[in-house]
């Protein structure tokens, strides 16, 4: 199917009153939700479904529940590409994608220049985890909004906390995956070698999502003697990076970006205490606005948010901010008056306020670094 029809908020229709005749906000989303990469896009689309209802809850936008419109793009840039052109001809004005750089590379060139091709009829690109540091720099444009990290301020992150509880080690192992993103996470764990006190004593960059057998890996991060693994793999990758692991008895630590994804803990299973990841929330750091956002978040979807869920829910919250400050124009929305209003939005998170850098459309964010315990 090309796309799903979802409607959400329902309950909430008696809030809706007659505000000036104006088209709906249509909001796409174009996400993996098929193939080897739909663990992470289908937590994306719980994510989004959540935001959007909240959004309709409050009233949606000018007395109208916003609708959600679901494209899968299969993992890949072409079918993501011919999506958003579905999508465009469905009247979408505003477009959500998180798994996969590689994706988000092509949606936000795809939008650009549909743009200049079509003034009047703009489409805002709401990127919720793409982290390549190419998408808010060489690709950057007005209509593109990052809510996800990057692998420099992440890295950053993880080596600190890590060095501070001497979890780090002298010997590091950099593991990422062969695009835009693990070639990013492999520069920054070499920059940041001389502050972490570290030498990386082997790289590997592997193919994405083709490999089903980690095992000869995990021995050659057994032949390097290394302390911890530094490692941005998501998805697939991860999942059966940590059952080899597990298979093989490594007990390198590993320092991660995704380890919170739904599977990676059972797979690495008791070689899993001591492993770091570098994410966006955490429950507890978030004392009771976090409790309350998890709760809620559990009680909507049957699931507690993890992994990239928060931030995706996070960056939603913002374009429900920017949406009220926004009234119709020639009977729809002005896209260009969104991203204006987008721009300068703040919300309070659980872990405090999150506001957008102007100069490239990056959301600032806070970034949590936690260890795997039994007690967690």
């Amino acid at each position: 199917m090309d796309f799903i029809r979802t409607a959400l908020g329902g309950a909430a229709l008696c809030l809706f009153t007659g505000a000036s005749a104006a088209a709906p906000v249509k909001i796409a989303l174009i996400e993996t939700l098929s193939g080897p990469q739909a663990s992470a896009g289908l937590l994306y689309r719980a994510a989004v479904r959540y935001a959007v209802e909240g959004i309709n809850v409050e009233g949606g936008w000018n007395g109208e529940p916003v609708q959600l419109l679901e494209y899968d793009n299969q993992g890949g840039p072409t079918a993501a590409a011919d999506k958003l052109k579905a999508a465009v001809a469905d009247g979408v004005q505003i477009v959500i994608q998180g798994a996969s750089s590689a994706v988000g590379g092509q949606l936000t060139e795809d939008v650009r220049k549909h743009n200049i091709r079509n003034p009047g009829k703009e489409v805002v690109f709401i990127n919720v985890g793409g982290e390549a540091l190419e998408l808010t720099g060489e690709k950057c444009h007005f209509h593109h909004f990052s809510f996800a990290g990057n692998a420099q301020v992440r890295t950053k992150a993880l080596v600190n906390a890590m060095k501070s509880v001497q979890a780090l080690g002298t010997r590091v192992y950099s593991m990422n995956q062969n695009y835009s993103w693990g070639q990013d996470m492999e520069k920054a764990i070499s920059d940041q070698a001389a502050s972490g006190g570290y030498q990386v004593v082997e790289k590997t960059l592997h193919d994405v999502n083709k490999i089903q057998d980690f095992a000869p890996y995990v021995a050659k991060i057994s032949a390097a003697k290394a302390d911890t693994v530094i490692t941005g793999n998501w998805s697939n990758d991860l999942l059966l990076l940590m059952k080899a692991t597990k298979a093989a008895g490594l007990k390198t630590r590993f320092g991660t970006m995704y380890l919170d994804q739904p599977g990676n803990l059972a797979n690495g299973g008791e070689l899993a205490l001591g492993h770091f990841v570098a994410h966006t929330f955490n429950a507890e750091a978030g004392g009771a606005q976090g409790e309350r956002f998890v709760a809620d978040f559990k009680a909507k979807t049957g699931q507690a948010p993890v992994a990239i869920q928060p931030q995706a829910v996070f960056g939603l919250w913002m374009v429900a901010h920017a949406l009220k400050r926004v009234k119709p124009e020639g009977g729809k929305l002005n896209a260009n008056a969104f991203a204006r209003a987008l721009e300068s939005a703040k919300v309070r998170t659980p872990l405090g306020e999150l506001g957008m850098r102007a100069a490239d459309h990056q959301a600032l964010l806070p970034i949590v670094v936690s260890t795997v315990t039994k007690d967690a």
